[in-house]
């Protein structure tokens, strides 16, 4: 098929086509919704986010498209024409950097660049690429062969992503003279001692720190020349994952970046189901994992005001099956709407992996085929809910106030090095503090050491659990201000033994004028703590200190040690707001006119979750209207509650499988354009005032489409409407019945 002919084709269309331009224009100006690709629009593709974001410059061979040679200027032309805003996107540590790496680029060869191993063995991303050490002179050519030539494509908003070292590497020729270069002495292998580990990780978040700086500096500097605005975004997984996959990145630091305008939280399924402990046993628990990524990466950004999108993908990786992707898509996509305070989000990445790629039908099938009709239309019907989702200053219900801490630094101590000296097995010392409470309703927060200046940081927290076991803090002057929230009310609980190696590292608190043993010690001291003070309650002006010693990994390790921990926590909370915690085997959050829940497994209790009321089913791709949801165990519910619905005395698309342009209604006719990927299904729930006598779902050419039907709900007083999307978009026309009032 001729896409560029399907393209110019669309565009000429009359009336319809021309129709949408105005709408199409305004869309164009929102960045609320995105989708990320590397390759140029089709039919199949068009998800109908406000935005695409064109992955590499690279030119690339798709036989559909005319000599099959596509350029990156092609590829952004063409989601243009299709009225999308674009945007750009590369891989930091790693993409079409061949250039580079073979000398085309400077004459010089940067292979001892790449990021080695103890072993030495290059880090590979795929195919020959490998993850990079950046340089400066790596930089150089990342700002004059992709950022200029992006700008001068009429690119305005570029995303560098993944800025990303292993924790394992730290070998190479070119880590060895930065090493010299930042420390002042020689390097040091890492695999050596806890210190070098410690030190040489300091150093891989440095690198990514400056090169992120030095590009989109240069990005902001190079469009302000051509009067343009260039907004920088990061894509990076949560501080969390990275922890847990042994991976070193920048993080929280970049949002106090003058240059650096907000994040994509890269989190799905294949980050999520990392095995964590619970309670004494290993094992995957996406939703919960999820949830405390997506909150990680938020507590980094709320306070400084940067802009975050959520991402979600339906798929993942590593191959798997149709049945287990949907279930974790539905378990991650509920987790991030649990934040209300996040209404931008990428919808999906590689929608040509998702649409054009073959996988199992269920485990052990045995067959492979694309992605099933009915996973389609309820993937399309949660990527427009996403295009319409309010913010919102809803709260989950339950209790509300606990917090726990994390810091950058816990990249810095890689559970898998140096296990001989002391093991932290899957990251159990952060488990430890937050599955407790996660996991009996509590909708814990994540609260950013780095960002502890902010006072906006504080807002919601009344205990903030801590420890030192895993991580360090990099600068003196948190403390003080945790110092100040605790004098002014806040409650610390301070669990750790502060025995594991790290504690004595090379760092501020045992360097120049400092010299305590370990860094909780001169916390403690800013609030006339002893140091290494033994377990107890402390009191500091208005506020209170517990120290329990004890790491916390033992928390998650052995079973039902945690409720000593729930115990203490619990007596604070009820001094702290007079009330004791709420225990329960769920979350809700009424958002808006939405509705969700997700019932916990591993909980208080095994009953499901019963929702009364009337409501559209958003997980099922029928979109049943319901006045009874069960939610069991392990599972989340996505709903639209029809009694909350705003303006009801007008027509309107409630839920929908396509988006949705040039609505119009005068008084008795209600119509508008519907848009979505071809050949997909799409199914939608339209309310309507009154029962309409017709209505006409067309094509472009104004023929009824075959096989469509509108089946009217006296209840909910609104229409199913199912149809097979349209080349050139679909018009439903509803003739409304005479008000008799």
């Amino acid at each position: 098929m001729n896409y560029p002919f399907l393209i110019t084709a669309c565009l000429l269309f009359l009336p319809a086509c021309h129709m949408w331009d105005g709408k199409e224009k305004a869309v164009k100006q929102r960045e609320k919704t995105t989708t990320q690709t590397a390759s140029p629009w089709k039919p199949e593709l068009d998800v109908r986010a406000d935005v695409a974001i064109v992955y590499g410059t690279k030119t690339q061979r798709y036989l559909d498209f005319g000599d099959g040679q596509v350029s990156f200027e092609q590829r952004v032309q063409s989601w243009r024409k299709q009225g999308y805003g674009v945007h750009f996107m590369t891989g930091i540590s790693w993409g079409e950097y061949t250039d580079y790496l073979s000398g085309n680029w400077d004459s010089s060869k940067h292979y001892d660049e790449a990021q080695v191993q103890q072993d030495g063995d290059t880090c590979w991303h795929h195919d020959n690429i490998p993850y990079i050490v950046p340089t400066q002179s790596f930089t150089r050519f990342i700002k004059q062969q992709k950022i200029k030539r992006i700008i001068d494509a009429g690119i305005d908003a570029l995303y560098l992503a993944e800025p990303e070292f292993l924790a394992s590497a730290g070998y190479s020729e070119a880590f060895k003279r930065e090493w010299k270069n930042y420390y002042g002495f020689d390097w040091r292998p890492q695999h050596l001692s806890t210190e070098n580990t410690y030190l040489s990780n300091k150093l891989k978040y440095h690198l990514f720190y400056r090169a992120l700086d030095d590009c989109f500096s240069f990005a902001k500097h190079y469009g302000m020349r051509q009067g343009k605005d260039i907004r920088c975004y990061v894509p990076i997984h949560s501080l969390l994952n990275y922890a847990q996959w042994s991976i070193v990145s920048p993080e929280a630091d970049l949002a106090q970046l003058p240059c650096v305008d907000g994040y994509v939280a890269q989190v799905w399924a294949g980050t999520a189901r990392l095995p964590n402990y619970f309670n004494g046993i290993s094992k995957e628990r996406i939703f919960e994992t999820a949830y405390l990524e997506y909150g990680s990466l938020e507590s980094m950004t709320a306070p400084t005001q940067r802009k975050l999108y959520f991402l979600t993908d339906p798929l993942e990786d590593w191959p798997r099956n149709w049945e287990e992707y949907l279930r974790n898509y539905e378990a991650v996509y509920v987790a991030q709407l649990l934040y209300p305070t996040v209404n931008n989000y990428e919808v999906m990445p590689w929608p040509e992996r998702i649409y054009e790629g073959e996988y199992e039908t269920g485990k052990g099938a045995g067959k492979k085929s694309r992605i099933p009709e009915d996973f389609a239309t309820q993937m399309q019907v949660m990527v427009q809910a996403l295009n319409d989702m309010p913010l919102s200053d809803s709260r989950i219900e339950g209790s509300h106030g606990i917090s726990v801490l994390m810091a950058n630094s816990i990249m810095f101590q890689p559970p898998t090095e140096h296990k001989e000296i002391y093991d932290d097995p899957q990251l159990s010392n952060f488990f430890g503090l937050a599955m407790p409470f996660l996991k009996r309703g509590i909708p814990i927060k994540i609260l950013n050491i780095e960002n502890v200046a902010f006072p906006a940081t504080w807002n919601n927290t009344q205990i903030l659990l801590m420890s030192y076991a895993n991580m360090k803090p990099l600068k003196e002057r948190y403390h003080r201000y945790m110092a100040e929230w605790v004098e002014q009310g806040g409650i610390i609980v301070y669990v750790s033994e502060d025995t594991d190696p790290y504690q004595d590292v090379q760092e501020w608190w045992n360097t120049r004028e400092q010299h305590w043993k370990r860094p909780a010690d001169h916390l403690f001291s800013l609030m006339n703590i002893p140091e290494y003070a033994p377990e107890g309650l402390y009191s500091y002006g208005k506020g209170f200190v517990r120290i329990i010693r004890q790491d916390p990994k033992v928390y998650a390790l052995q079973k039902e040690r945690d409720l000593t921990l729930l115990a203490c926590v619990d007596s604070l909370y009820q001094k702290r707001v007079s009330k004791p915690l709420q225990y329960k085997n769920y979350l809700k959050l009424n958002r808006e006119q939405y509705d969700l829940i997700a019932v916990l497994d591993e909980s208080t209790d095994s009953t499901a979750y019963e929702a009364e009321g009337l409501f559209i089913d958003l997980l099922d791709p029928a979109l049943p209207v319901t006045e009874h949801k069960v939610v069991l165990p392990g599972r989340q519910a996505f709903l639209y509650n029809l009694e909350r619905m705003t303006e009801p005395e007008k027509p309107q698309v409630l839920a929908s499988a396509s988006r949705i342009y040039q609505e119009s209604f005068d008084g008795s006719t209600y119509s508008f354009i519907a848009r979505g990927p071809i050949p997909m299904q799409s199914v939608m729930r339209v309310h309507l005032p009154r029962k309409a006598k017709q209505v006409k779902i067309e094509n472009s050419k104004e023929r009824h489409i075959e096989g469509a039907t509108a089946k009217w709900d006296a209840l909910s007083k609104t229409y199913l409407v199912k149809f097979h999307n349209q080349e050139g978009g679909t018009r439903i026309t509803f003739l409304l019945e005479e008000d008799d009032s």
